[in-house]
């Protein structure tokens, strides 16, 4: 699917196109991701990069990536025996 939005000349004067749809695209992908909409992998997929600079993305821009409480980790590591 294709969206098209209009955008006032002064500010696309900063950008060259390609690098403002990759950045709408991005950030889009953040939100979907960030308000649980989306998972990890269809986030990345939808901003076009990889799973792995996605979630460089996502630490730049102070969204975690795992959600869990200390405690659930704890709980979970809790009788982990590596061998």
């Amino acid at each position: 699917m294709q969206i098209t939005i209009e955008l006032p000349n002064d500010f696309v004067a900063f950008q060259a196109v390609p690098e403002i749809k990759q950045e709408i695209k991005t950030s889009y992908a953040l939100w979907l991701f960030q308000h649980e909409r989306v998972t990890l992998i269809k986030a990345a997929e939808l901003a076009g990069v990889d799973l792995y600079d996605f979630m460089s993305i996502c630490k730049s821009n102070r969204i975690p990536v795992i959600d869990i409480t200390r405690d659930e980790l704890l709980d979970e590591l809790t009788g982990f025996n590596p061998a």
